[in-house]
């Protein structure tokens, strides 16, 4: 019987909290530590979940097996390397890092290490995107749509990094054909980066994404919307629901695609586990984590040489 992985999470904000909640209940796992600057909020962490409190991240390196990093965008880097060279495989929040080479440098070290990265783009572990995965074909057209509320804790990144990557990386794993290229365009409204964004992609294999984000929008959204040749499927992410309209007997009919709903984040940490346990890859390895980081920067850097030209 495989003794269980030691694992702990840095960075008990929302999500690492969640992170904290769903490692405590999975089987074959001790959770050894929380850990955050904040002493208050790690303590709250690790008193819910029957586990140490840490401030300092330093204090777990070499302990653990394994780790969620749930840290700002910019100590991604970081944080990682370091967990790396004491032989930790990681789970990392979306984007990888905010940097390419820094990603790079992530990439090769796990090789080198033979260790584990997953990247926590968590829409691919939802249930919904997964079922339709089996009817998707050859998409033809690709609209996004990830609309929200402003929140200040993820200011030090963009719209593009924050929001739309989830949707850069879910149309990467689609439509899987090069990219042609790029029109984007944003703008700034409460922050020093660009908290609107649009970004139309067109791929070598004719395929076009349109996909738009917001963090200045009173509602919530979160769809995408696939077109082929024989049929046009709506998703959405909240509810995790989708329909499917297709032309019959020249009419359009639709019906409701059956969707066993689940926890995405319950899914997503237990295949980190399984893959550290078994080697395998992730259904978000490192290296994918690295393309949707790409383009998004990509996006980025037009909107904002738009934005501030010169």
């Amino acid at each position: 019987m495989n003794s269980p992985l030691k694992i702990a999470v840095i960075g008990a904000g929302k999500l690492g909290a969640r992170h904290a909640e769903v490692y405590a209940k999975l089987p074959g796992v001790t959770l050894v530590g929380v850990c955050d600057i904040l002493e208050s909020r790690a303590k709250e962490a690790a008193l819910h979940h029957r586990t140490r409190a840490f401030t300092d991240y330093r204090d777990l390196l070499g302990q653990v097996d394994a780790a969620s990093i749930a840290v700002p965008s910019h100590k991604h880097y970081e944080i990682s390397k370091e967990f790396l060279e004491k032989n930790s495989h990681l789970l990392i929040e979306k984007p990888i890092t905010t940097d390419l080479a820094h990603a790079d440098e992530l990439l090769m070290l796990a090789r080198e290490k033979n260790l584990t990265i997953q990247v926590g783009h968590i829409e691919r572990y939802n249930s919904a995107i997964r079922t339709i995965k089996n009817i998707i074909k050859v998409p033809r057209f690709i609209e996004c749509h990830r609309l929200g509320s402003y929140d200040p804790r993820v200011a030090d990144v963009g719209v593009t990094l924050d929001l739309m990557i989830h949707d850069i990386d879910i149309v990467l794993d689609l439509v899987r054909s090069p990219i042609k290229n790029v029109d984007a365009v944003g703008a700034f409204i409460l922050s020093k980066t660009e908290d609107i964004a649009n970004a139309r992609i067109r791929f070598a294999n004719n395929c076009v994404a349109d996909l738009t984000a917001s963090r200045v929008t009173q509602d919530t959204t979160r769809k995408i919307r696939i077109f082929q040749d024989d049929a046009y499927i709506s998703l959405d992410y909240v509810t995790q629901e989708a329909l499917i309209y297709k032309k019959e007997n020249g009419r359009i009919d639709f019906k409701k695609i059956d969707i066993q709903k689940s926890d995405s984040l319950k899914e997503e940490l237990a295949d980190f586990i399984d893959c550290v346990r078994t080697g395998r890859q992730p259904l978000v390895s490192g290296a994918e984590g690295r393309e949707a980081l790409a383009l998004a920067l990509q996006i980025s850097k037009q909107i904002r040489e738009q934005s501030h030209p010169g």
